[in-house]
Protein backbone atom coordinates (compact mmCIF):
# COMPACT_ATOMS: atom_id res chain seq x y z
CA UNK A 1 0.00 0.00 0.00
CA UNK A 2 1.55 3.24 -0.94
CA UNK A 3 1.15 6.11 1.37
CA UNK A 4 1.71 9.86 -0.57
CA UNK A 5 3.99 12.39 1.65
CA UNK A 6 2.21 15.81 2.44
CA UNK A 7 4.64 18.64 3.79
CA UNK A 8 3.44 21.97 4.93
CA UNK A 9 0.25 21.12 6.48
CA UNK A 10 0.99 23.95 9.48
CA UNK A 11 1.62 26.83 6.89
CA UNK A 12 -1.23 25.58 4.58
CA UNK A 13 -3.44 25.91 7.57
CA UNK A 14 -2.14 29.39 8.77
CA UNK A 15 -2.42 30.84 5.66
CA UNK A 16 -6.07 29.56 5.07
CA UNK A 17 -7.19 30.80 8.20
CA UNK A 18 -5.69 34.26 7.00
CA UNK A 19 -7.44 34.09 3.53
CA UNK A 20 -11.05 33.36 5.67
CA UNK A 21 -10.33 36.50 7.49
CA UNK A 22 -9.39 38.30 4.67
CA UNK A 23 -12.96 37.32 2.77
CA UNK A 24 -14.63 38.44 5.46
CA UNK A 25 -13.43 41.98 5.71
CA UNK A 26 -12.30 42.85 1.88
CA UNK A 27 -14.40 45.22 1.21
CA UNK A 28 -13.97 47.40 4.86
CA UNK A 29 -17.38 46.81 5.83
CA UNK A 30 -17.88 45.27 9.76
CA UNK A 31 -21.20 44.17 10.39
CA UNK A 32 -22.19 45.33 13.96
CA UNK A 33 -23.55 42.78 16.45
CA UNK A 34 -26.56 45.35 17.57
CA UNK A 35 -26.92 45.33 13.42
CA UNK A 36 -27.55 41.09 13.23
CA UNK A 37 -29.48 41.21 16.47
CA UNK A 38 -31.93 43.86 14.94
CA UNK A 39 -32.29 42.89 11.16
CA UNK A 40 -31.82 38.76 11.52
CA UNK A 41 -34.01 37.99 14.07
CA UNK A 42 -34.72 34.92 12.00
CA UNK A 43 -31.18 33.79 11.98
CA UNK A 44 -30.58 34.11 15.17
CA UNK A 45 -33.18 32.03 16.23
CA UNK A 46 -32.60 29.26 14.19
CA UNK A 47 -29.31 29.22 15.40
CA UNK A 48 -30.21 29.06 18.90
CA UNK A 49 -32.69 26.31 18.27
CA UNK A 50 -30.43 24.16 16.62
CA UNK A 51 -27.55 25.03 18.87
CA UNK A 52 -29.80 24.51 21.91
CA UNK A 53 -28.25 27.52 24.01
CA UNK A 54 -30.80 30.87 24.08
CA UNK A 55 -28.37 33.61 23.55
CA UNK A 56 -29.25 36.00 21.12
CA UNK A 57 -26.21 37.84 21.37
CA UNK A 58 -23.96 34.96 21.35
CA UNK A 59 -26.05 33.40 18.34
CA UNK A 60 -25.52 37.15 16.64
CA UNK A 61 -21.27 36.41 17.17
CA UNK A 62 -21.42 33.30 15.85
CA UNK A 63 -23.54 34.38 12.95
CA UNK A 64 -20.46 37.30 12.20
CA UNK A 65 -17.79 35.41 12.75
CA UNK A 66 -19.29 32.41 10.71
CA UNK A 67 -19.95 35.21 7.68
CA UNK A 68 -23.38 33.83 7.20
CA UNK A 69 -23.27 30.38 7.17
CA UNK A 70 -25.63 28.59 9.68
CA UNK A 71 -23.86 25.23 10.44
CA UNK A 72 -20.89 26.95 11.16
CA UNK A 73 -22.48 29.35 13.54
CA UNK A 74 -24.47 26.14 14.62
CA UNK A 75 -21.02 24.37 15.72
CA UNK A 76 -19.42 27.38 17.03
CA UNK A 77 -22.49 27.58 19.80
CA UNK A 78 -22.85 23.86 19.85
CA UNK A 79 -18.84 24.15 21.03
CA UNK A 80 -19.02 26.71 23.37
CA UNK A 81 -22.16 25.24 25.03
CA UNK A 82 -19.84 22.36 25.99
CA UNK A 83 -17.79 24.98 27.90
CA UNK A 84 -20.24 26.26 30.02
CA UNK A 85 -21.16 24.45 33.75
CA UNK A 86 -24.27 23.22 34.40
CA UNK A 87 -25.24 24.90 37.61
CA UNK A 88 -29.43 24.14 38.01
CA UNK A 89 -32.07 22.85 36.19
CA UNK A 90 -35.36 25.26 35.88
CA UNK A 91 -38.87 24.61 36.65
CA UNK A 92 -41.53 23.18 34.28
CA UNK A 93 -42.57 25.79 33.02
CA UNK A 94 -46.62 26.14 31.55
CA UNK A 95 -47.41 27.31 27.85
CA UNK A 96 -49.83 29.11 29.76
CA UNK A 97 -47.88 31.66 31.56
CA UNK A 98 -46.83 32.87 28.25
CA UNK A 99 -46.79 36.42 27.15
CA UNK A 100 -48.49 35.90 23.59
CA UNK A 101 -47.10 37.95 20.69
CA UNK A 102 -48.92 35.70 17.92
CA UNK A 103 -51.62 32.85 18.59
CA UNK A 104 -53.63 31.39 15.24
CA UNK A 105 -55.62 27.87 14.67
CA UNK A 106 -55.87 26.48 11.42
CA UNK A 107 -58.87 24.12 13.10
CA UNK A 108 -61.22 26.92 14.17
CA UNK A 109 -62.07 30.38 13.36
CA UNK A 110 -62.90 31.68 16.33
CA UNK A 111 -61.13 30.55 19.47
CA UNK A 112 -61.12 31.64 22.95
CA UNK A 113 -59.51 34.83 23.54
CA UNK A 114 -59.26 35.40 19.83
CA UNK A 115 -56.93 34.90 17.09
CA UNK A 116 -53.76 37.29 16.94
CA UNK A 117 -51.98 37.26 13.95
CA UNK A 118 -48.87 39.40 15.31
CA UNK A 119 -45.63 39.34 13.22
CA UNK A 120 -45.40 37.06 10.06
CA UNK A 121 -44.47 36.45 6.74
CA UNK A 122 -47.61 34.36 6.20
CA UNK A 123 -49.63 37.33 4.57
CA UNK A 124 -47.18 39.08 2.54
CA UNK A 125 -46.34 39.24 -1.20
CA UNK A 126 -43.15 37.11 -1.71
CA UNK A 127 -42.01 40.13 -4.25
CA UNK A 128 -38.42 42.06 -4.15
CA UNK A 129 -38.96 45.36 -2.49
CA UNK A 130 -36.64 46.95 -4.34
CA UNK A 131 -37.01 49.99 -2.41
CA UNK A 132 -34.69 48.49 0.21
CA UNK A 133 -31.53 48.78 -1.72
CA UNK A 134 -31.92 52.72 -0.88
CA UNK A 135 -33.29 52.50 2.80
CA UNK A 136 -31.87 55.50 5.17
CA UNK A 137 -31.84 56.30 8.47
CA UNK A 138 -33.94 59.06 8.23
CA UNK A 139 -36.65 57.26 6.59
CA UNK A 140 -36.71 54.42 9.30
CA UNK A 141 -37.06 57.30 11.74
CA UNK A 142 -39.89 58.83 9.98
CA UNK A 143 -41.71 55.58 9.38
CA UNK A 144 -41.30 54.27 13.02
CA UNK A 145 -42.86 57.75 14.26
CA UNK A 146 -45.95 57.46 12.32
CA UNK A 147 -46.18 53.89 13.22
CA UNK A 148 -45.96 54.31 16.73
CA UNK A 149 -48.72 57.41 16.74
CA UNK A 150 -51.40 54.80 16.90
CA UNK A 151 -50.46 53.60 20.43
CA UNK A 152 -50.24 56.95 22.04
CA UNK A 153 -54.27 56.79 22.57
CA UNK A 154 -54.66 53.02 23.61
CA UNK A 155 -55.54 52.13 27.01
CA UNK A 156 -52.39 50.45 29.26
CA UNK A 157 -53.46 47.23 30.35
CA UNK A 158 -53.66 46.51 34.02
CA UNK A 159 -53.45 43.31 33.85
CA UNK A 160 -51.29 40.96 31.39
CA UNK A 161 -53.73 38.82 29.79
CA UNK A 162 -52.89 35.23 29.35
CA UNK A 163 -54.52 32.99 26.57
CA UNK A 164 -56.08 29.65 27.18
CA UNK A 165 -55.38 26.74 25.08
CA UNK A 166 -57.13 25.22 22.49
CA UNK A 167 -56.83 21.68 23.05
CA UNK A 168 -58.21 22.61 26.90
CA UNK A 169 -61.98 23.45 25.29
CA UNK A 170 -61.71 20.59 23.27
CA UNK A 171 -60.87 18.21 26.32
CA UNK A 172 -63.33 19.93 28.25
CA UNK A 173 -66.07 18.30 25.91
CA UNK A 174 -64.46 14.92 25.86
CA UNK A 175 -62.91 15.13 22.18
CA UNK A 176 -59.11 14.57 23.41
CA UNK A 177 -58.15 12.48 26.46
CA UNK A 178 -56.97 14.05 29.42
CA UNK A 179 -53.73 12.54 30.68
CA UNK A 180 -52.49 12.69 34.27
CA UNK A 181 -48.83 15.11 34.25
CA UNK A 182 -45.60 12.84 33.95
CA UNK A 183 -43.22 14.84 36.42
CA UNK A 184 -40.64 12.13 36.08
CA UNK A 185 -37.13 14.05 35.40
CA UNK A 186 -36.88 14.09 31.35
CA UNK A 187 -33.45 12.31 29.97
CA UNK A 188 -30.96 14.87 28.99
CA UNK A 189 -29.44 14.10 25.91
CA UNK A 190 -26.74 16.67 26.15
CA UNK A 191 -25.75 14.49 29.23
CA UNK A 192 -26.14 11.11 28.55
CA UNK A 193 -26.35 9.12 25.11
CA UNK A 194 -29.17 8.26 22.88
CA UNK A 195 -30.48 5.45 23.93
CA UNK A 196 -33.27 2.97 21.96
CA UNK A 197 -36.17 2.72 22.23
CA UNK A 198 -35.99 6.58 23.58
CA UNK A 199 -38.22 8.02 25.77
CA UNK A 200 -40.29 10.86 24.71
CA UNK A 201 -39.09 13.25 26.57
CA UNK A 202 -35.17 12.67 24.81
CA UNK A 203 -37.41 12.57 21.58
CA UNK A 204 -38.56 16.13 21.97
CA UNK A 205 -34.92 17.09 22.59
CA UNK A 206 -33.66 15.83 19.28
CA UNK A 207 -35.90 17.06 17.31
CA UNK A 208 -36.20 20.79 18.82
CA UNK A 209 -32.09 20.61 18.41
CA UNK A 210 -32.46 19.35 15.23
CA UNK A 211 -31.33 20.72 11.28
CA UNK A 212 -34.60 23.41 10.87
CA UNK A 213 -33.99 22.29 6.55
CA UNK A 214 -33.69 18.33 8.13
CA UNK A 215 -36.80 18.40 10.68
CA UNK A 216 -39.01 20.08 8.00
CA UNK A 217 -37.81 18.11 5.25
CA UNK A 218 -39.16 14.50 7.16
CA UNK A 219 -42.11 16.73 8.47
CA UNK A 220 -43.07 17.32 4.58
CA UNK A 221 -42.29 13.29 3.85
CA UNK A 222 -44.82 12.48 6.09
CA UNK A 223 -47.30 14.80 5.29
CA UNK A 224 -47.25 13.48 1.80
CA UNK A 225 -48.03 9.87 2.45
CA UNK A 226 -45.09 8.22 4.47
CA UNK A 227 -47.20 6.90 6.90
CA UNK A 228 -49.06 9.90 7.65
CA UNK A 229 -52.31 11.37 7.50
CA UNK A 230 -53.01 15.18 6.88
CA UNK A 231 -53.19 16.81 10.49
CA UNK A 232 -53.98 20.14 11.55
CA UNK A 233 -52.52 22.39 13.51
CA UNK A 234 -54.69 22.98 16.40
CA UNK A 235 -52.38 26.40 17.64
CA UNK A 236 -49.82 27.64 16.92
CA UNK A 237 -48.61 30.19 19.33
CA UNK A 238 -45.21 32.97 19.38
CA UNK A 239 -44.24 34.67 22.60
CA UNK A 240 -42.18 34.58 25.90
CA UNK A 241 -42.07 32.45 28.98
CA UNK A 242 -40.93 33.40 32.03
CA UNK A 243 -38.05 30.90 33.75
CA UNK A 244 -37.74 30.48 37.49
CA UNK A 245 -35.31 28.26 39.55
CA UNK A 246 -35.94 26.22 42.69
CA UNK A 247 -34.56 28.26 45.67
CA UNK A 248 -31.13 26.01 46.47
CA UNK A 249 -32.04 26.11 50.50
CA UNK A 250 -35.16 25.14 50.31
CA UNK A 251 -36.11 22.20 52.79
CA UNK A 252 -39.57 21.96 50.97
CA UNK A 253 -40.09 22.78 47.48
CA UNK A 254 -43.21 25.87 47.14
CA UNK A 255 -44.04 28.08 44.28
CA UNK A 256 -43.12 30.92 47.11
CA UNK A 257 -39.42 29.77 46.95
CA UNK A 258 -39.08 30.40 43.19
CA UNK A 259 -36.99 32.77 41.87
CA UNK A 260 -37.58 34.99 38.60
CA UNK A 261 -34.23 34.43 36.34
CA UNK A 262 -35.70 35.56 32.87
CA UNK A 263 -37.85 34.79 29.95
CA UNK A 264 -37.15 32.96 26.56
CA UNK A 265 -39.16 33.29 23.24
CA UNK A 266 -40.52 30.07 21.98
CA UNK A 267 -43.07 28.60 19.61
CA UNK A 268 -45.00 26.12 20.29
CA UNK A 269 -47.38 24.07 18.20
CA UNK A 270 -50.54 21.06 18.72
CA UNK A 271 -51.03 19.48 16.37
CA UNK A 272 -54.38 17.44 15.56
CA UNK A 273 -53.84 14.21 13.94
CA UNK A 274 -56.96 12.15 12.82
CA UNK A 275 -56.19 8.43 14.00
CA UNK A 276 -58.36 5.39 13.55
CA UNK A 277 -58.83 3.11 16.75
CA UNK A 278 -60.94 0.62 17.80
CA UNK A 279 -64.22 0.60 20.04
CA UNK A 280 -66.08 -0.88 22.42
CA UNK A 281 -67.45 -3.25 19.44
CA UNK A 282 -63.99 -3.75 17.82
CA UNK A 283 -65.42 -1.28 14.92
CA UNK A 284 -63.35 1.75 13.37
CA UNK A 285 -63.84 4.67 14.62
CA UNK A 286 -62.22 8.47 13.89
CA UNK A 287 -60.18 9.94 16.78
CA UNK A 288 -57.37 12.35 17.44
CA UNK A 289 -53.94 12.56 18.73
CA UNK A 290 -51.77 15.44 19.56
CA UNK A 291 -48.27 16.20 17.78
CA UNK A 292 -45.89 18.71 19.90
CA UNK A 293 -43.51 20.61 18.36
CA UNK A 294 -41.84 23.57 20.60
CA UNK A 295 -38.44 25.42 19.65
CA UNK A 296 -36.67 28.64 20.66
CA UNK A 297 -37.73 31.86 19.20
CA UNK A 298 -40.03 32.27 16.06
CA UNK A 299 -39.83 29.00 13.95
CA UNK A 300 -43.07 27.92 13.21
CA UNK A 301 -42.65 25.83 9.97
CA UNK A 302 -40.27 24.05 12.30
CA UNK A 303 -42.43 23.48 14.92
CA UNK A 304 -45.21 22.18 13.03
CA UNK A 305 -42.74 19.42 11.52
CA UNK A 306 -41.40 18.55 14.99
CA UNK A 307 -45.10 18.19 16.36
CA UNK A 308 -45.67 15.88 13.21
CA UNK A 309 -42.95 13.82 13.68
CA UNK A 310 -43.51 13.27 17.26
CA UNK A 311 -47.10 11.84 16.50
CA UNK A 312 -45.34 9.86 13.93
CA UNK A 313 -42.46 8.64 16.66
CA UNK A 314 -45.43 7.40 19.30
CA UNK A 315 -46.00 4.50 16.54
CA UNK A 316 -42.60 3.12 16.09
CA UNK A 317 -44.33 -0.19 14.50
CA UNK A 318 -45.91 1.97 10.82
CA UNK A 319 -43.13 0.92 8.57
CA UNK A 320 -42.17 4.26 6.76
CA UNK A 321 -38.90 5.82 7.64
CA UNK A 322 -40.38 8.59 9.19
CA UNK A 323 -41.96 6.40 12.23
CA UNK A 324 -38.30 4.78 12.76
CA UNK A 325 -36.80 6.69 15.67
CA UNK A 326 -33.39 5.83 15.05
CA UNK A 327 -33.14 7.15 11.17
CA UNK A 328 -35.04 10.15 11.75
CA UNK A 329 -33.46 11.40 15.40
CA UNK A 330 -29.82 10.54 14.21
CA UNK A 331 -29.97 12.02 10.84
CA UNK A 332 -31.50 15.50 11.79
CA UNK A 333 -28.43 16.47 13.91
CA UNK A 334 -26.90 19.29 12.42
CA UNK A 335 -23.47 19.43 14.24
CA UNK A 336 -23.36 15.34 13.28
CA UNK A 337 -24.70 15.30 9.93
CA UNK A 338 -23.03 18.60 8.41
CA UNK A 339 -20.26 17.71 10.29
CA UNK A 340 -19.76 14.07 9.12
CA UNK A 341 -20.46 15.23 5.28
CA UNK A 342 -17.89 17.92 5.59
CA UNK A 343 -15.40 15.18 6.98
CA UNK A 344 -14.91 13.65 3.76
CA UNK A 345 -12.82 17.08 2.82
CA UNK A 346 -10.22 16.04 5.21
CA UNK A 347 -7.25 14.09 4.38
CA UNK A 348 -8.01 10.08 2.92
CA UNK A 349 -4.93 9.26 0.90
CA UNK A 350 -4.01 6.51 2.57
CA UNK A 351 -7.65 4.41 2.09
CA UNK A 352 -8.18 5.67 -1.17
CA UNK A 353 -4.72 5.03 -2.30
CA UNK A 354 -5.32 1.86 -1.09
CA UNK A 355 -8.28 1.44 -3.05
CA UNK A 356 -6.45 2.43 -6.42
CA UNK A 357 -4.11 -0.40 -5.67
CA UNK A 358 -6.58 -3.11 -5.54
CA UNK A 359 -8.09 -1.02 -8.55
CA UNK A 360 -4.78 -1.69 -10.65
CA UNK A 361 -4.35 -5.12 -9.34
CA UNK A 362 -7.40 -6.28 -10.79
CA UNK A 363 -6.93 -4.63 -14.14
CA UNK A 364 -3.73 -6.26 -14.25
CA UNK A 365 -5.29 -9.53 -14.02
CA UNK A 366 -2.92 -9.77 -10.81
CA UNK A 367 -5.89 -10.47 -7.73
CA UNK A 368 -4.78 -8.69 -4.44
CA UNK A 369 -3.65 -9.71 -1.18
CA UNK A 370 -6.05 -9.47 1.46
CA UNK A 371 -4.98 -8.83 4.92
Amino acid sequence: MGYVPVKGGTRAIEASTQRLKYERLKDEEIVEIKTILSSMRGMIDQVMSEASLYSPELAALAIKQATGSMEEAVFLMRAHRSTLPRQYYSQTVEAETMFVERRISASFKDIPGGQLLGATYDYTHRLLDFDLLEEQPNSVQSWLAEYKKQFKNVETAQELVYFPKVVDYLRQEGLFETHEKNNAVPNDVTKKSLQFPSSRSARLQILTRGQTGAVTSLGYASLRGYGQVHPTVGEVRVGRIPIYLEYPNAVEQDSDDEFYIGEIRVTEVESFVPVKVKNDNNEDELDFEIGYGACYGQNETKAIAMSILDQCLEHTDVDFPTHDEEFVLLHIDSVESTGFISHLKMPHYVTFQSKLDSIRQVKKGVQPIES
